[in-house]
C-alpha cells in the first residue's frame, strides 16, 4: 500500500499533536481486580453517555465467527456493528485520513464521545469510524446475547486476537468500498481499547500507519509490573490530596475490623454505613469502599479531593470509622447502600479476565492504603473454573503480543505508537 508523502506528513503531525493532548485526557474504561469487577463495570455504565448525534451512520458488516480455523463452524457469520461520521472527511480523492476507534468492552455507542477523535477530525479532515468489539453491544454471534454467552463453547470465539482480526477485515473492506485504499488509517483506543490499538499496530502494520493508546496497561501482565502498582498510584493520589486523609483511610480497616469482630459489630456497621440489608460479612462493605477509592482515582467521577474533604471535614474528636462513613454518604447520597444490587452489565469482560486478560492486581501488606489482599493466581483460577469451566492463561498475552523488553521491541519493530497516561491514573503503572 502506498501513501502520498503529504498524507503521511499530515498524520505524523497529528500524532505529535495527540502526544501532547492525550496525557491530559487519558481516561481508562475498566478495572480488573477480581474482587471488584462487578462494582466497577456498573459504575462505568452508570456514568457513560451515549452520543446520538445524527452525523453518525450505523452499518453492519457480515463478520466470520473464526478467522483462524477452517472448520465448518468457523464460516458462520454474525453482524458486526460499526458507525461512521463523514462530516469532516476530505474524501478518498484527497487521501484524507481515517480515524478508527477500536471498540472495547462496551456498547460502541458509549465510545462515540471519544473527544480526541471528534475534536481533531475537522483539522485533519478525517473520516471517523467506530467498530464494535465482538460479543458486546449488538455485535453478537449465534443470534443474540443469550446464545452467545450460553457456555464456554459459544464463548470460545471471544478473544482479543479474533477481535483484532475483525477490525482488520472491516477496515480493509471499508477502504475498498470507499475507494480509499491510499487513505492512511490511525487507530485509537483507551484502556483495553488502547491495548487493542497498540497490538493492532504491531499485528497489522499494513492496515494502520499509527496508533494512539491511551491508558493502555500492556505491561501489567506476568511479573513485568509489580502487582501493587495499581494500588500504589491510588494511594499516591490520596496522599497527594491530603496526608491526613490518607492516614485515616489507611488506619480505618483495622478499626472497622475491631467493630466487626465485637458483639453486634456487623449490625453496628450496617447502621453506621446505612446499608440496605444487615451485613452478614464485612467483605462486601470493604469491597465497595475499596472500589470507590479506586474509581475516584481512575475515573474522577467522585473526586479524590471531594472524598478527602468528606473525611477531614468532620469536627475534631470524631472517630475514623465515622469519617469513612461520611465519605460513603458523600459518594452514595442519602439513599441506603445496596451491596446486593444486581449487575446488569454484560459478563463479557469477566470472561476475558478469566481467559487471557489476566492482570495481576494485588494489595500486598504495607504497599498500599488498602487491606492486604495479594494476588493469588490459584484462587483466581479456581473462581474462573467454577464460573465458566475454563482456566485462565496468565502468560498468553505476553506470548501473543509481547511485553517483556518492550523498549527494544518498539524500537526494532513497532513504530508510530503513542502511549499516553494521566499520571493520576492507576493504570499508568502498567503502561
Amino acid at each position: 500500500m502506498e501513501f502520498r508523502a503529504s498524507s503521511i506528513g499530515l498524520v505524523y503531525k497529528l500524532l505529535l499533536v495527540l502526544g501532547y493532548i492525550l496525557p491530559i485526557l487519558a481516561m481508562p474504561t475498566f478495572l480488573t481486580h477480581k474482587q471488584v469487577h462487578r462494582f466497577s463495570m456498573k459504575k462505568i455504565n452508570k456514568f457513560a453517555v451515549s452520543n446520538t448525534d445524527n452525523s453518525f451512520e450505523t452499518y453492519n458488516y457480515t463478520q466470520v465467527l473464526d478467522h483462524f480455523s477452517y472448520s465448518p463452524q468457523a464460516y458462520q457469520t454474525f453482524p458486526q456493528r460499526y458507525m461512521m461520521d463523514r462530516t469532516n472527511w476530505g474524501g478518498a480523492q484527497n487521501n484524507s485520513p481515517i480515524f478508527v476507534c477500536l471498540g472495547a468492552e462496551e456498547d460502541i455507542t458509549y465510545e462515540l464521545d471519544m473527544g480526541i477523535m471528534t475534536d481533531q477530525a475537522p483539522k485533519f479532515k478525517a473520516l471517523l469510524v467506530f467498530i464494535e468489539h465482538r460479543y458486546y453491544g449488538t455485535s453478537m454471534p449465534f443470534g443474540g446475547i443469550e446464545a452467545a454467552y450460553a457456555n464456554s463453547t459459544t464463548l470460545g470465539h471471544f478473544t482479543s486476537t479474533q477481535a483484532l482480526a475483525d477490525y482488520a477485515t472491516v477496515i480493509i473492506a471499508l477502504k475498498k468500498e470507499l475507494n480509499a485504499q491510499n487513505c492512511p488509517v490511525i487507530v485509537f483506543g483507551a484502556s483495553y481499547g488502547g491495548m487493542l490499538a497498540s497490538w493492532f499496530r504491531l499485528k497489522y502494520p499494513h492496515v494502520t500507519i499509527g496508533a494512539l493508546a491511551s491508558s493502555a496497561p500492556i505491561l501489567y501482565f506476568d511479573d513485568i509490573t509489580p502487582s501493587y502498582g495499581y494500588g500504589s498510584v491510588v494511594t499516591k493520589d490520596f496522599k497527594n490530596a491530603s496526608e491526613i486523609c490518607y492516614k485515616r483511610i489507611n488506619e480505618s480497616w483495622d478499626m472497622m475490623d475491631k467493630i466487626a469482630s465485637a458483639p453486634q459489630g456487623l449490625s453496628n456497621l450496617s447502621i453506621l454505613f446505612n446499608t440496605c440489608q444487615n451485613l452478614s460479612s464485612k467483605d462486601g462493605l470493604y469491597d465497595w469502599i475499596t472500589v470507590q477509592y479506586m474509581i475516584a482515582a481512575q475515573y474522577n467521577f467522585q473526586e479524590v479531593e471531594g472524598i478527602c474533604e468528606a473525611i477531614n471535614g468532620l469536627p475534631e474528636g470524631v472517630d475514623t470509622v465515622s469519617r469513612i462513613a461520611a465519605a460513603v454518604k458523600y459518594i452514595q447520597g442519602p439513599s441506603c447502600l445496596d451491596l446486593n444490587e444486581s449487575d446488569s452489565t454484560y459478563p463479557g469482560w469477566d470472561w476475558q479476565i478469566c481467559t487471557e486478560m489476566v492482570i495481576p492486581i494485588g494489595f500486598p501488606a504495607e504497599k498500599t492504603m488498602f487491606p492486604a489482599s495479594p494476588f493469588d493466581i490459584k484462587e483466581y483460577a479456581r473462581e474462573c473454573y467454577l464460573k465458566y469451566g475454563v482456566l485462565p492463561r496468565p502468560h498468553w498475552a505476553t506470548t501473543e503480543f509481547g511485553g517483556h523488553e518492550i523498549r527494544r521491541v518498539l524500537k526494532d519493530f513497532g513504530s508510530n505508537i503513542i502511549f499516553s497516561n494521566g499520571l493520576r491514573d492507576p493504570y499508568s503503572s502498567g503502561g
